[in-house]
């Protein structure tokens, strides 16, 4: 199976079904809105400070360090996007389209997202 492939009922990719089921199994539910952090690389600066401000336009917070390669992957500069919201079907499809669409549009790639299991505590 390819993971970069979606699933015809929910149109989500099965990599994002596997990080979903991995929440599941953690105990999360899924119905409460949580810290998920997305993960981008761009070869430029220029190109990691446009995805940034892109992601920033639709409403993702950056982290502070956004752009700082490391010594082993110098042709590859970080971009690293939060929110704090419900996982629902629709959002990481949503968001999947979103990043990969940024990702295209500047030679980066969109490597995926992480989620707390537990909810943000206010």
């Amino acid at each position: 199976m390819d993971l970069e492939e979606r699933s015809p009922q929910l149109g989500i990719k099965y990599k994002d079904l596997m990080v979903l089921d991995q929440l599941v199994k953690a105990g999360a539910d899924l119905e409460q809105p949580r810290h998920v952090i997305f993960y981008l690389y761009a070869p430029t600066l220029d190109a990691a400070q446009s995805v940034a401000k892109g992601a920033g336009t639709a409403g993702y917070g950056l982290r502070a360090e956004v752009g700082k390669p490391s010594p082993k992957s110098p042709d590859s500069w970080p971009v690293t996007c939060e929110a704090n919201a419900v996982i629902s079907p629709d959002f990481v499809r949503d968001t999947g389209n979103l990043f990969d669409t940024l990702a295209a549009q500047h030679d980066a790639e969109y490597d995926g997202w992480e989620a707390a299991a537990t909810p943000r505590k206010a």
